[in-house]
């Protein structure tokens, strides 16, 4: 059964690894998917390859940086769909942009250049920002809306040599908690989404040790929880930080401390 046949989702980052997972679990699930992210072949594969499979699909090129791209990509999505339902805030670049040996060759903090700092964060923090400030008055001047914000483990937030990126996402959280807060009563609801693990995607150097690319989870373990959070079976919830892994237990627990069946 299509849960979301009718709905209109905008997804971040999502020409490749989670985001593009996470697009095709919306549209499989019968949802309008704009697909955004910097212009680019992987941009026209993707969409291509969706389009191919006969789901409504809208390429957008968007750089999450720039918000003047911002406003225009936003802009773009509701002319052509007329409305946003969901926004899955996913866009970031990982540690291989400031050091691509991260894993074997841990760098310092005070050895990470600025510019890739200020990069990761442009990117990983403020773009979260920046999208979801364009989306946000129009979600709220209609009553309703889904803010989905994907992040990453604490203990990888903090892990030696992780600078910036483990503070770009410990940011984003914080962002996504604080949103979840100004938007309480509005019809609005914000909630976090991660792996729970690292996951196959374009981060991951070619040459990281086997035993991390063995061990990685696949972008797909995605597409249920990003499925349940864009639906009407999440109604009422806010503030929540859902880990994919651990997404059916979490999903019981709630049902149970309600007294719901579990389906």
């Amino acid at each position: 059964m299509e849960t979301l046949r009718g709905r209109t989702a905008m997804v971040t980052g999502a020409s490749s690894g989670i985001g593009a997972a996470m697009a095709k679990a919306l549209l499989e699930q019968g949802a309008r998917v704009a697909v955004c992210a910097r212009g680019g072949t992987r941009l026209t594969t993707t969409v291509r390859h969706f389009a191919s499979s006969g789901f409504d699909v809208l390429p957008v090129e968007m750089d999450v940086r720039d918000g003047d791209e911002v406003a225009g990509a936003v802009a773009k999505v509701y002319e052509h769909f007329g409305e946003l339902d969901v926004l899955v805030n996913n866009a970031g670049i990982g540690m291989r942009t400031v050091n691509p040996r991260f894993f074997e060759e841990p760098l310092p903090f005070w050895e990470v250049p600025v510019e890739g700092f200020q990069a990761v964060i442009a990117t990983n923090l403020t773009g979260y920002f920046l999208v979801a400030r364009a989306v946000a008055p129009k979600m709220v001047a209609r009553g309703s809306g889904k803010i989905i914000m994907i992040s990453m483990n604490r203990e990888t937030m903090v892990r030696q040599g992780f600078v910036p990126y483990g503070p770009s996402r410990a940011g984003s959280e914080a962002l996504a908690e604080i949103m979840a807060k100004d938007l309480d009563g509005t019809g609005v609801t914000v909630n976090t989404l991660l792996p729970g693990g690292v996951t196959v995607t374009g981060m991951i150097p070619e040459d990281s040790p086997e035993e991390l690319r063995n061990q990685a989870l696949p972008p797909e373990i995605m597409g249920p929880p990003i499925v349940f959070l864009a639906s009407d079976a999440s109604h009422g919830i806010n503030g929540e930080r859902v880990v994919a892994i651990d997404f059916d237990s979490w999903r019981t627990a709630r049902q149970v401390a309600k007294g719901r069946p579990t389906p």
